[in-house]
């Protein structure tokens, strides 16, 4: 079943692409201006492109309309951008961000209209700033086209409006809001640093952050860039964490799945699981977590 959410017209549908032995001619979000590019290839969306398998179309375009090159590419690099579809933030996250990652194959790019992009924006943002990054420059809203001007993907309004979440009690702090999922944990593990065992002795509010102080006794599930002589000195933040709710910080008596990774100064808290061996599917993920192999080590949300 086809995606709703992608309005586009069959007029434009119809034309899918494939590769070509012509020049190709594609509208630059950057600049505005059309240009010549590599000719495109028309493939199938693999079943492993997580971010964007189901997303309601079967073939995208590459090169994409971040200039990516290979499938290889793109999986490196959209990966990293699972979990904040996860935290569903607003209904049209993944619609924006595959009409980039995996364009749909048309004659001519179609790029995101520019006010999907500021709606993503106003509510995605937030989240990302709690894993202590900004919106990325490649996602700057000014550069796609508004939709009385270029024809560009959008989101039914309706639908959008209709999965809109209330907002009646304060949301969960991103870090802490994540279901025992052995998927989900994998992906959250793929876009950290470093994954620990360990229990936290104190916490404390520091400006808007909370700043955990870990037991002295931590043990390592996956160090990438975190070296074993930092880990004894580790030090974690909860960003913007002063106010919202998390509930494992409530009963600091238990162990913990703690994943994070150093932006700016601080190591930030990523996730954070209760460690439950009653839990079949917890133990499921822990078996997974020591031979599962991530692509590479991305920026989260890069």
């Amino acid at each position: 079943m086809k995606n709703p959410w992608i309005c586009i017209s069959l007029a434009l549908l119809h034309s899918s692409l494939y590769a070509s032995e012509y020049e190709y001619m594609t509208w630059r979000a950057d600049t505005g201006v059309q240009i010549y590019g590599k000719p495109p290839q028309c493939i199938d969306i693999p079943e492993d492109l997580r971010l964007c398998f189901n997303v309601g179309y079967d073939k995208m375009m590459l090169p994409n309309l971040l200039e990516h090159e290979t499938i290889a590419e793109v999986k490196q690099q959209a990966g990293s951008w699972v979990p904040l579809v996860h935290k569903a933030c607003h209904p049209g996250t993944q619609l924006l961000l595959c009409s980039l990652f995996a364009p749909v194959c048309l004659e001519k790019p179609l790029y995101p209209c520019r006010w999907l992009c500021e709606a993503v924006r106003d509510s995605c943002a937030p989240i990302m700033e709690a894993y202590g990054f900004p919106w990325p420059e490649m996602l700057t809203c000014d550069k796609f086209p508004q939709d009385d001007v270029l024809p560009c993907i959008a989101m039914n309004e309706t639908t959008s409006n209709s999965m809109a979440k209330p907002a009646d009690h304060p949301p969960v702090c991103p870090p802490c809001d994540n279901e025992m999922n052995t998927d989900v944990i994998l992906e959250h593990m793929c876009a950290s640093e470093f994954a620990i065992k360990t229990k936290i002795k104190e916490v404390k509010i520091e400006n808007l952050d909370r700043k955990l102080i870990l037991q002295k006794k931590r043990k390592p599930l996956k160090l990438v860039t975190l070296k074993k002589q930092d880990l004894k000195k580790l030090v974690l933040y909860l960003k913007n964490g002063a106010d919202c709710p998390c509930q494992q910080l409530d009963n600091l008596g238990k162990n913990f799945l703690i994943m994070g990774r150093f932006v700016g100064k601080q190591y930030i808290l990523t996730s954070i699981h209760k460690w439950d061996k009653s839990s079949k599917e917890f133990n499921k993920t822990l078996k997974k977590l020591k031979s599962h192999k991530c692509a590479t080590h991305e920026t989260v949300f890069k």
